[in-house]
């Protein structure tokens, strides 16, 4: 491949003569075949690297003789870089607006990727023309004025490391380390691609967009791999990546070589076909890539699969390749996606290279090899295809070359040099135009320019050198024939804020055709889709992990979440546990059938309770009603007739006034309703005693006592409650834990205590009245409502004892229905035990309701 292209050095004129030396060359024992040179005013040097030393190995028999060669052979894509640098000093040269009166000039040397003939090179830069005098230049025209190189590191450091003693500009065209040094080590360096770990982010946002967490890494065994990895492999942990193998590749001279790799790591090979990771982040070096594309051509001979995979290969990747590899698959690249270096076409250049033949400059040395490699031919004298019979005419058209072999497009590191070109004049036009002569100022106009090229890119330099450019990412799509097409499917600027480097056109992504259901897939095991947390395997990588169900109550709302979370408070997780919807208020409403069946079994008791009081009103005179004291008959049912009536506070939602009566009013009242039903039983008990000859217990008898119990049953409840409500009375509350789903809107009692005090005190009341009735159960039938008081407490008891248990064991407005439920029967075991039988009598037995019959009853 092309590595270097260096762009011209300022030098002070007639050294040779100033020093008196004799600038004569010795025999060169490394002299440099191949170069390109044109000359000016000022001259733009460069140094390439397109060729590789290959030999033959006739060891292996399956080797087509036209494989490899025993002379070097190059890389033909790479003759652009150098068609790029033409073009570009054409470009100015004849541009009246920049730099009149001087005619730029370019010297292109090769470094074979060898660093000793990266120096020589370098050095011949700097000596005069056809001399091999380092350091002295006995011309008095040509002047060097910047260096462009190169397209990797190594070579860029290896020429930097002469150059930077004198200070020259070099402008690399390709990717720089930063760990070399930048502009502490080297501040005559500039750098025409932003910096190798910003591309490395530029992967870890295309993986994180994908999802893909299970990759593969692929690199040389090389130092230039083991940065690679030192470099990558902790910047993907930190985001959530995971690798599941490196591979590394020994670099190869021999084809021999190949085969024995490919042979020894046979059992390597297989980890493709078990991997689950289906993404491959390759190091794409040029030596890397040869061998890559090596292996994937050999493994059908040795009855290995092809390799279907994501290649996610770095900007050094550029479908470059020999002349005998043209014809070689490139299916396995199919929906192949790089990180190319941002270009963009400048207007002209594909005119410019129509016009290109063996014969349009003189001083190309490195045309022929080119020519003879693009078009499979030999021109005259000249045999580098060894024994092919085709000879070239020149009349040959570049358009017609394979696109493995050249493209007529310029390719991202071509466009560099041609930038690179145009930054130099222009630094130099802002020098003249500032009239300075001190070549060192080129540095401060480097630094500073800012401009605009015919293809409308802005071109600057940031101040650690690097120019403000970006990446293009780019889907690589195949075809049948051999050909591709390059496919710009999205942008990585490293100057962007941070999360937003990265743009993708996802929708224009070609993918392998293995492919089939979306993008492909890359993980260790299938998603934790949300309702699911992850749970690390043990002893496994952190990507690999099992799927547990959220617990009860939370959720995951994303896939791939380390934990499930809580739902706020006012809401509940959904069936799915993916999602927090919110609860449902819930109390106890007069619009749902419960609370209309609960509302009129209410009223309905209450018009009964009306109609009987008013009934017993009506007979007030007659011998049943005036039987057993009027008065607490009255106050019982009216007390009966407003517990039913309270029972309507504990419907409806609950509010400040409701919560401070429902429990209160409940208590007073079925207080006054048990208070009347205890007098009335002791009243019973008194009546009969008193009957007796010389009862002393007559005086008891009457209204008096009846009276004095009911008010201080009733006295002592009220106190109970007052003291409730003066120290923690009852609230309007929520409880949003008890019931999933649901939000209930409750009366908080404030003190349970107290609740249970005012309960507590009502079974008391009920527990003496059922004793005294049991008690008086036997008495005669006249004045005998024993029995009915007796079955009416029973069935009081039996349901308040029942409603601890259920009151206890349920929640929201079932706890309330409870509560209303047992008011309500007590209430109705009350009326219905002790008055429908004197309802009985007076309403349809009325002939019963006399004095005389009361007065025949056995005694």
């Amino acid at each position: 491949m092309l590595i270097l292209l260096l762009l011209l050095i300022l030098l002070p004129r007639n050294v040779c003569k100033k020093h008196s030396i004799n600038c004569t060359a010795d025999d060169d024992p490394l002299p440099i075949p191949h170069e390109f040179y044109q000359p000016g005013d000022l001259i733009i040097g460069g140094i390439v690297s397109q060729v590789f030393n290959f030999h033959n190995t006739p060891s292996f028999t399956l080797q087509p003789a036209q494989m490899l060669f025993n002379e070097p052979m190059s890389v033909s894509k790479n003759y652009q870089h150098n068609l790029a640098l033409a073009f570009a000093v054409k470009e100015i040269n004849v541009n009246p607006n920049l730099l009149p009166n001087t005619t730029l000039g370019f010297h292109i040397l090769n470094s074979y990727y060898v660093p000793r003939m990266t120096y020589k090179a370098t050095l011949s830069l700097l000596s005069t023309q056809q001399k091999f005098v380092p350091n002295f230049k006995c011309d008095t025209k040509n002047k060097m004025i910047a260096i462009i190189g190169g397209l990797t590191a190594d070579i860029s450091v290896n020429t930097a490391t002469i150059i930077s003693i004198y200070k020259m500009p070099q402008l690399t065209y390709g990717i720089f380390f930063p760990e070399h040094g930048g502009k502490m080590l080297f501040p005559s360096l500039y750098q025409m691609v932003p910096n190798e770990d910003s591309q490395y982010r530029g992967v870890v946002r295309l993986l994180q967009h994908f999802r893909w967490t299970w990759i593969g890494l692929m690199a040389m065994d090389d130092d230039n791999g083991d940065r690679f990895l030192e470099t990558v492999v902790p910047l993907l942990t930190e985001n959530g990546i995971c690798f599941d193998f490196t591979m590394r590749f020994p670099k190869l001279t021999y084809l021999q070589e190949a085969i024995d790799l490919l042979f020894n790591q046979r059992d390597a090979y297989t980890v493709h076909n078990r991997t689950k990771a289906n993404v491959y982040f390759v190091y794409a070096e040029p030596a890397f890539v040869f061998v890559l594309r090596m292996l994937l051509f050999l493994a059908p001979f040795v009855s290995l699969p092809p390799v279907h995979k994501v290649w996610i290969l770095t900007c050094q990747w550029d479908f470059a390749s020999f002349s005998f590899e043209k014809n070689w698959d490139i299916e396995s690249f199919h929906g192949a996606i790089s990180f190319t270096v941002h270009s963009n076409q400048p207007p002209g250049f594909q005119e410019f290279l129509q016009d290109i033949s063996p014969t349009w400059a003189k001083g190309d040395g490195f045309i022929q090899n080119f020519w003879e490699q693009a078009f499979g031919c030999s021109l005259k004298n000249s045999h580098v295809l060894g024994s092919s019979s085709t000879t070239c005419t020149g009349d040959e058209k570049l358009e017609s070359v394979p696109l493995i072999l050249f493209e007529m497009i310029m390719m991202g590191h071509s466009y560099n040099v041609y930038n690179a070109v145009h930054a130099v004049a222009h630094a130099l036009h802002g020098m003249h135009t500032s009239r300075s002569k001190h070549r060192r100022l080129i540095h401060h106009f480097l630094r500073s320019i800012v401009f605009n090229n015919s293809a409308g890119d802005t071109l600057s330099f940031q101040e650690n050198g690097e120019m403000k450019t970006g990446f293009d990412v780019i889907n690589w799509v195949t075809f049948n024939n051999g050909s591709f097409a390059r496919v710009r499917v999205g942008r990585l600027d490293p100057w962007a804020p941070v999360g937003k480097e990265l743009t993708l056109r996802v929708d224009h992504i070609v993918w392998h055709k293995t492919f089939t259901q979306g993008w492909p897939v890359s993980v260790c095991n299938e998603n934790c889709y949300p309702g699911f947390s992850r749970k690390k395997k043990e002893g496994q990588k952190f990507c690999c992990y099992d799927c547990d169900p959220c617990p009860e109550g939370m959720i995951s709302e994303q896939m791939d979440m380390d934990a499930c979370i809580n739902c706020p408070q006012d809401q509940y997780s959904n069936k799915l546990q993916n999602q927090c919807v919110h609860k449902d208020i819930s109390f106890l409403s007069y619009k749902e059938p419960l609370g209309i069946i609960l509302t009129w079994l209410a009223i309905a008791f209450s018009l009964i309770t009306a109609m009987v009081l008013g009934i017993f009103w009506k007979h007030r005179d007659t011998p049943i009603v005036k039987a057993n004291n009027r008065s607490l008959t009255y106050i019982l049912l009216l007390s009966l007739l407003l517990c039913f009536l309270c029972s309507l506070l504990f419907i409806g939602q609950p509010r400040r006034v409701t919560c401070l009566l429902r429990q209160t009013t409940f208590g007073v009242v079925f207080s006054a309703a048990l208070s009347s039903v205890l007098a009335k039983t002791i009243t019973v008990v008194l009546a009969f005693i008193a009957t007796k000859p010389g009862s002393r217990l007559r005086k008891w008898v009457g209204k008096r006592l009846a009276n004095s119990i009911v008010l201080s049953c009733i006295v002592i409840q009220v106190g109970l409650c007052s003291l409730w409500l003066s120290i923690s009375p009852p609230f309007q509350d929520t409880d949003m834990h008890s019931l999933p789903g649901e939000i209930i809107l409750e009366c908080n009692e404030g003190s349970t205590a107290m609740f249970y005090s005012v309960l507590g005190y009502m079974g008391f009341l009920a527990m003496v009245s059922f004793m005294v009735a049991f008690l008086a159960r036997k008495l005669p039938d006249s004045f005998n409502e024993g029995k009915f008081i007796t079955f009416s407490m029973l069935v009081f008891c039996s349901v308040w004892v029942s409603f601890v248990p259920a009151y206890l064991s349920t929640k929201g407005k079932s706890m309330v229905a409870v509560e209303i439920f047992s008011i309500l029967a007590s209430s109705a075991g009350l009326l219905g035990c002790i008055f429908s039988p004197k309802c009985y009598i007076i309403v349809l037995r009325s002939e019963l309701n006399n004095r005389e019959h009361m007065m025949r009853m056995k005694i």
